[in-house]
């Protein structure tokens, strides 16, 4: 075993083993609360340039299969564990969490105080930080000199670089079982998760995956019935190209936006964003459905919120975060657009949200008639 270190900007230190790839690295400390899901948070693209720490006390015990993955390779900075599993036991395991992470070269730290980690983080905010074997002061160094998230475009470090297609549904873990595809979606790649493309797939559309740069032209071009703009990491403020996009585009087709893309929605209409203190990252969110008084049980993966009070007139909040009452959904029917910021396509509550994808369909059907 090789010490390892976690310090974070304000000086705060951890202690524990390295594991996966043996080295340093740095990013913005934060947490997540979902007791399983290791691989599809490790997988996550919003989770690009941020130290992931896992509250559940052990994590690797099921090991790292092919189909769980959210992307083709995790983007994270770093990843926390209390305690790390050498073995994995599942029959769908095809490699441990410590070989995937060296294989995928991301830096790990175990045996830290996640629970005193985490009371840290939410008392004081997320911040810089970095882990490593190097010494606790070259770490303080590194994280103190890291840049902050606020003003920081991601997007360009996860989005596809070409223009493909995405066919693939959900197969037997779909809810209902795919759809004939009667409608062509464009989906704007932020830094999408794989799971809300085989959604979209299984509520009856041919997805179009484009990179993020993409413009109004060049997608309506395509011919879309939609447009979905993904999840993605980083400060969505800082992406004024899929900001500019989305604005050219409302009205012309309906939207649907999740997490980041919620947020270019917003801001596309004239509103504002803010980062939060830590975030909402979860498998336990509870959502208000506004309209109906429904209550959802959601996956979260944010850094940043819409500022309800910054709409314009012609959108409305939809959904809000029963814990702090923050923005968790608009919509605009002058421009036939609606986003959330929790992720629908996630097995959290396990399927509470699904229906918008449903409501997206049905929007293009209106447009079609």
């Amino acid at each position: 075993m090789t010490r390892a270190h976690l310090v974070l900007a304000d000086g705060t230190r951890f202690s524990g083993v390295a594991f996966g790839k043996v080295g340093d690295t740095v990013g913005e400390a934060v947490f997540t609360t979902g007791m399983t899901g290791y691989q599809e948070v490790l997988t996550d693209p919003s989770y690009c340039g941020q130290i992931v720490t896992m509250t559940a006390p052990q994590m690797g015990n099921t090991g790292v299969n092919a189909e769980d993955l959210e992307a083709v390779r995790p983007f994270l900075a770093g990843f926390v564990v209390h305690e790390l599993s050498p073995l994995a036991s599942s029959w769908r395991a095809t490699e441990t969490l410590d070989a995937y992470l060296v294989r995928q070269s991301i830096v790990g730290i175990a045996g830290v105080d996640t629970r005193a980690l985490t009371r840290h983080v939410r008392d004081h905010g997320a911040q810089m930080a970095a882990i490593g074997t190097s010494d606790p002061e070259t770490l303080h160094r590194l994280a103190q000199q890291a840049p902050p998230m606020e003003g920081r475009d991601l997007t360009d470090e996860v989005t596809c670089r070409e223009p493909h297609a995405w066919r693939e549904g959900n197969g037997v873990w779909t809810t209902h079982g795919a759809r004939d595809a009667k409608h062509h979606v464009v989906a704007i790649d932020l830094g999408a998760k794989l799971n809300i493309l085989r959604c979209l797939v299984d509520a009856g559309c041919r997805v179009t995956v484009v990179p993020a740069r993409t413009t109004a032209d060049e997608i309506l071009a395509l011919a879309p019935d939609g447009v979905f703009l993904s999840n993605g990491p980083g400060d969505p403020a800082a992406v004024h190209y899929a900001i500019e996009t989305t604005r050219a585009l409302l009205g012309k087709r309906p939207l649907f936006g999740i997490c980041l893309g919620h947020q270019i929605l917003a801001l596309a209409l004239g509103a504002t964003t803010y980062k939060l203190k830590f975030g909402h990252r979860g498998l336990n969110q509870p959502v208000k459905d506004l309209a109906t008084g429904r209550i959802e049980i959601t996956t979260q993966n944010h850094g940043f919120a819409v500022d309800p009070a910054t709409l314009p007139d012609d959108a409305e909040l939809t959904h809000v975060h029963l814990n702090d009452g923050t923005c968790m959904g608009i919509a605009s029917k002058k421009h036939d657009a609606f986003s959330v910021q929790f992720h629908p396509e996630a097995a959290a509550g396990p399927h509470d949200s699904r229906y918008l994808f449903d409501r997206f369909v049905a929007a293009m059907d209106r447009a079609r008639a």
